[in-house]
């Protein structure tokens, strides 16, 4: 995968305000008022930034936390994991690995009845949904 590199200046212009406080300066969106939340839409989600592909809605499932969450991303490769300290606690980043943008968290061990017991929760506003 070819990385995409791009100045601040150069997100700036081509994000929207809120796209790129949460994809360039690792904000969040507010819980609960995200535009995939709860969509059961089928489909392929890509990262907003450069659009590479980062989940698939079979992996995507109801955590209840406010945000959408995933299981695994479409391709081990597809994201970059790295430790985040901030906030006062110990959490685990997760960047789009062509482009670098911040997608959320993931958190592992919570008891999800899913394959991997791994909870990808990702902002709304870092993904655009392709049905399939």
């Amino acid at each position: 995968m070819e990385k995409i590199r791009k100045t601040e200046d150069e997100w700036r212009a081509i994000l929207k305000p809120e796209e790129f406080r949460v994809l360039r300066q690792a904000g969040t969106e507010r819980p609960f008022t995200g535009e995939y939340t709860d969509t059961k839409t089928e489909g392929v989600y890509h990262c907003r930034a450069c659009g590479a592909e980062l989940f698939r809605s079979r992996t995507k499932f109801e955590s209840h936390c406010g945000w959408p969450s995933f299981y695994e991303p479409s391709e081990s490769d597809a994201v970059i994991l790295r430790e985040d300290d901030s906030l006062g606690m110990r959490r685990v980043e997760v960047l789009c690995a062509r482009c670098e943008s911040h997608l959320g968290h993931v958190f592992h061990g919570e008891g999800y009845a899913t394959p991997t017991d791994d909870r990808y929760c990702i902002n709304s506003v870092s993904l655009r949904l392709e049905e399939t």
